[in-house]
């Protein structure tokens, strides 16, 4: 017989009990841990958890688990959410002319080694609508020419919200969507948009960062996956990997290295996402691996 399985994330102001409280209401409602990890962050005083468990109690629902620890939850002031483990989140897909993230994200899903749907890829221009189709997944042209005026620009983006509320999304990838994104949109997709920055963040940012890496003569060259955020390239670092490189490697070779690398990040990211691993922390990201 296969149980319910779900996943508890929650944060709170850190104190004594957290752990007892949570692994006593699981033990008490039938429920069996089958894997947890915690951080409590000194800085900030908070205190993460995730929990993954089944329950084992066929006496207890799903409605009477999720009502009692509502209880739970605000008796104890945590900010929780609970999942179903089986749930495969709808994730959305943003690309422009650049596809090798998207490629990866595609092969990845459909190989089963990533656990979502994607009921959608989204772009500015037409280069990847074949890609789309070899797929069997809609390919929706958004164009927005360069210099458009603002109210293109707003126009644009509210198709995509129409196309997030339709299609139901969890989560939305820019995977190399060369765009920045208003205010507006940014907000609206508050901690379920994640972007893969073509550069070691804090550093070369803006246009041909891999010429610039290789103008200053790097050794290191990397990428890094984030939330998006109002603030261009400066939301909350949910993963970042290094490659060494060195003097021999014209600016061809560090963009083809740095692109494996890319793809690598953004993978791991949207993984740790839908696994329900990543918690925020102000600026900062909790990541339970």
């Amino acid at each position: 017989m296969m149980h319910p399985e779900y996943i508890l994330t929650l944060s709170c102001l850190d104190q004594r009990g957290i752990v007892h409280r949570v692994s006593g209401f699981l033990a008490e409602h039938g429920c069996n841990i089958l894997d947890s990890a915690q951080f409590g962050d000194q800085e900030s005083q908070l205190f993460f958890m995730r929990v993954h468990f089944a329950l084992e109690d066929a006496g207890v629902s799903d409605s009477q688990l999720r009502a009692a620890f509502a209880a739970l939850a605000q008796a104890m002031q945590f900010k929780a959410q609970l999942h179903d483990a089986r749930y495969k989140p709808r994730v959305m897909l943003m690309v422009s002319k650049i596809g090798h993230c998207l490629n990866d994200l595609l092969f990845r899903y459909k190989s089963g080694l990533l656990p979502v749907e994607i009921p959608a890829i989204v772009s500015n221009h037409m280069d990847f609508y074949q890609l789309a189709a070899s797929y069997n997944i809609p390919f929706h042209h958004l164009p927005l020419a360069a210099g458009a005026p603002e109210a293109a620009k707003l126009a644009q983006e509210a198709r995509v919200i129409e196309l997030m509320d339709a299609h139901q999304v969890d989560l939305v990838v820019l995977a190399r969507y060369m765009q920045i994104l208003s205010p507006g949109l940014c907000t609206a997709l508050h901690g379920k948009a994640i972007n893969i920055h073509h550069s070691f963040l804090p550093s070369f940012k803006g246009a041909k960062p891999y010429a610039q890496a290789h103008h200053r003569g790097v050794k290191l060259i990397g990428a890094t996956a984030h939330f998006v955020t109002g603030d261009l390239d400066e939301g909350p670092i949910i993963e970042q990997d290094v490659e060494r490189v060195d003097h021999a490697m014209d600016t061809d070779t560090l963009t083809a290295i740095g692109r494996d690398v890319e793809c690598v990040v953004l993978a791991r990211a949207v993984k740790w996402f839908v696994e329900h691993r990543i918690l925020q922390n102000g600026d900062k990201t909790v990541v339970f691996k």
